[in-house]
């Protein structure tokens, strides 16, 4: 096995490297382009991050952006230190921003069940932003999404990925490279 794939404390290895920082890099410039593309100078674009899992994507995206933008951040919670989503979505921290004419995205690192989406749009929509999207690193396409992403980096494997902020029981996030455990 690659000895930097053997990167944790634990002992648990990496089976392989799904996406390297180079392909990471590459896609985040071009999403950040496309967003830029999308929005007028004008726009009142507030970046909401849902963290953990979304911080380095969101610092390394939020720099690339050619317009000015506000950034804030959600704490949602559904997988605790398991490997599949609990199915219940607990909101732990909420956004001190105000959403009401704004141009809202909601960035997320992935998503997999779906439901950690599905439960913050008709929250954050209640809010009363001028627009709302979606711009999430993976997509697992297996979920019954009510609102598809905008902006998606890579369509993922089934599989559970770690590194690039995402985690195992806080494990793997500081990986420059996703991989799979």
């Amino acid at each position: 096995m690659n000895p930097e794939l053997n990167t944790n404390q634990t002992g648990r290895e990496l089976r392989r490297v799904v996406y390297s920082q180079e392909q990471i890099q590459a896609r985040v410039s071009e999403m950040a382009l496309e967003i830029s593309q999308a929005y007028n100078r004008d726009d009142q674009i507030l970046m909401l991050g849902l963290l953990k899992g979304s911080f380095i994507f969101m610092a390394d995206l939020v720099r690339q952006i050619q317009h000015p933008l506000q950034v804030d951040f959600l704490v949602a919670s559904s997988y605790g230190n398991a490997k599949q989503s609990s199915g219940e979505v607990n909101l732990l921290y909420d956004s001190e921003a105000t959403l009401e004419g704004r141009s809202v995205i909601l960035v997320e690192d992935i998503i997999d069940s779906g439901t950690t989406m599905n439960r913050l749009i008709p929250l954050l929509e209640a809010r009363g932003p001028r627009s709302l999207e979606v711009c999430a690193l993976l997509h697992k396409r297996v979920a019954q999404m009510d609102r598809e992403p905008r902006w998606i980096g890579f369509d993922a494997p089934l599989e559970f990925l770690v590194g690039y902020g995402l985690d195992y029981g806080e494990d793997f996030r500081h990986l420059p490279f996703i991989g799979s455990l």
